[in-house]
């Protein structure tokens, strides 16, 4: 028999006994073939037992399954950093299998289900998108699995934990980055409130949690000036969509600018500088959420003296004495030593004009982007001023919310955060019937023009198009007035064929034109 390479010279090895190639020094197969021939009394094969992997072998199949997929759970374990729980998961998939095991991709997703069930048991977390990354599969083909895991061994799971999955990647994160201890205990916390705001505000609702978790981390570090904490990165580290996590940090961001309206400089507050501001915001909603059933508007005694002594007592702060209106020096001078500086009479007497708070609101922004944001220290007004930090100022955060913490779905809806929304898909959803409710509206009276021309009469309703609704909110580039998209054509088709306009609404379009139109459920 020639060798691959055309060679048929060939020699034995004396050691092996095998048939070696002259020119490639291949072994070649089939060398030790030997003819059965002789009939009865010819020489007789080799026996090899059922069930065994073949001559040589000491283990038997059975044996050899079983720890070639004891040997894939424990390689799955130590990619998701889950060793601890390796016992439990192998337990699971023996009590699932019968003992059995098994081999082949089912194996892999089950292995990818078992880790998952077994962590959310144990009340850990562990994110299901980084599961089906190590195992190989689709996310909704484990959480398929997940459920036939569950219904088979009739369990029940506690509720998914979104602040502890914050916590999670938080850590895994910042395990990176040379950030001080200190600094990440205020950003845990700090990102949990968030967290469980967003909850309240159902910007997690009919999601996935991670983009939210990407959204609020990249938020915290802006916030705590960590840097390299990028949302690219972020939503890399939690297998997610970069487009999808930008979409939860715009979402947070304008969370946070409704908050920020009931504040006295609310009309200031914008997505683009929310994160100036956010320490008043949260120190907001931080009191909000302690504000106990029925208490209104009174959430904390303050002292006005303490206040106004903090907020006025130097015209150095602000500027010099000739910046201020004349007659409103008197209320900027401190009386030292006394403890009752403003009674309630001194408050119903003390008038400011207009033009001194907002000289005084103006300069303290200005100080602001000059000395927090851009990080300077220097001369003000001519001379040295005080540096005004809110973020180094850490008065502002107190930490002692509830919401600081990780709590149930019941809970977390219980408490007041200063914004009541509604759900951002839910929204979206009205505003998309909304839309093609009058796209119907704008294909019938095309229709109509068309069948019944006669009819249309001297108000022009004929004329009537979508093109308004498309881009009604939105700034679309070359766009013509009278342009009629394929969803007009496709609306204008399925009215045509008889369909209820109540399902037209729903946007359904393949399931209805497959239906009504081409047939597709008739056999």
């Amino acid at each position: 028999m020639p060798c691959k390479c055309g060679s048929r010279s060939t020699f034995r090895d004396d050691v092996t006994g095998n048939v070696i190639c002259s020119k490639c020094y291949t072994v070649l197969d089939f060398d030790n073939f030997d003819a059965q021939i002789g009939g009865i009394s010819g020489p007789t094969g080799t026996n090899i037992h059922v069930g065994y992997a073949g001559t040589g072998s000491l283990f038997t199949y059975k044996d050899k399954k079983i720890f070639q997929a004891k040997s894939l759970i424990h390689e799955y374990a130590l990619s998701l950093n889950i060793s601890y729980s390796e016992s439990n998961v192998t337990s699971m998939i023996n009590e699932i299998t019968e003992g059995q095991f098994g081999q082949g991709d089912w194996f892999n997703v089950l292995i990818g289900a078992c880790c998952y069930v077994v962590m959310r048991r144990d009340n850990r977390f562990l994110p299901a998108a980084e599961v089906a990354e190590v195992v190989g599969c689709d996310v909704y083909e484990l959480g398929k699995m997940i459920a036939r895991v569950v219904k088979f061994l009739n369990l029940s799971l506690p509720e998914v934990s979104i602040a502890g999955l914050f916590e999670r990647e938080l850590n895994n994160y910042m395990s990176l980055e040379n950030v001080d201890e200190d600094k990440k205990e205020r950003m845990r916390k700090q990102g949990i409130f968030l967290v469980n705001c967003a909850i309240k505000w159902f910007l997690t609702t009919g999601r996935r949690p991670l983009p939210v978790v990407a959204a609020v981390m990249v938020f915290v570090a802006e916030l705590n000036e960590v840097e390299g904490l990028k949302i690219d990165d972020v939503a890399k580290n939690v297998h997610s969509a970069v487009s999808t996590c930008k979409l939860r940090y715009k979402e947070l961001l304008e969370a946070l600018v409704k908050v920020a309206q009931v504040l006295p400089w609310g009309k200031d507050v914008s997505v683009k500088n929310v994160v100036r501001y956010a320490p008043f915001v949260i120190r907001y909603m931080e009191i909000k959420s302690m504000e106990a059933p029925g208490e209104g508007e009174r959430v904390e005694n303050f002292d006005l003296d303490d206040v106004v002594t903090e907020c006025l007592q130097k015209v150095a702060v602000y500027g010099d004495d000739e910046n201020y209106i004349e007659g409103d020096s008197q209320y900027f001078e401190v009386r030292r030593g006394r403890s009752d500086f403003l009674n309630d009479n001194d408050v119903d007497n003390l008038k400011l004009s207009h033009e001194s708070l907002s000289l005084i609101y103006t300069k303290f922004l200005n100080e602001i982007d000059d000395n927090r944001l851009r990080g300077k220290i220097g001369k003000a007004h001519g001379r040295k001023n005080r540096r005004l930090e809110l973020q180094a100022c850490e008065d502002w955060w107190s930490g002692k919310s509830e919401l600081s913490k990780k709590l149930l779905l019941k809970q977390i809806l219980e408490k007041e955060t200063g914004l009541d929304a509604m759900p951002p898909s839910f929204i979206a959803g009205c505003k998309a019937n909304e839309r093609r409710r009058k796209k119907i509206n704008a294909a019938k009276a095309r229709i109509n023009k068309i069948m019944y021309p006669s009819s249309t009469g001297s108000d022009n309703t004929g004329s009537f198009n979508s093109s308004k609704v498309v881009c009604a909110g939105k700034k679309r580039k070359r766009r013509q007035a009278c342009e009629i998209d394929w969803e007009d054509f496709v609306i204008e088709t399925l009215l045509l064929h008889g369909v209820k306009e109540e399902d037209i609404e729903k946007g359904h379009y393949n399931a209805l034109l497959g239906l009504h139109v081409f047939n597709s459920g008739m056999v």
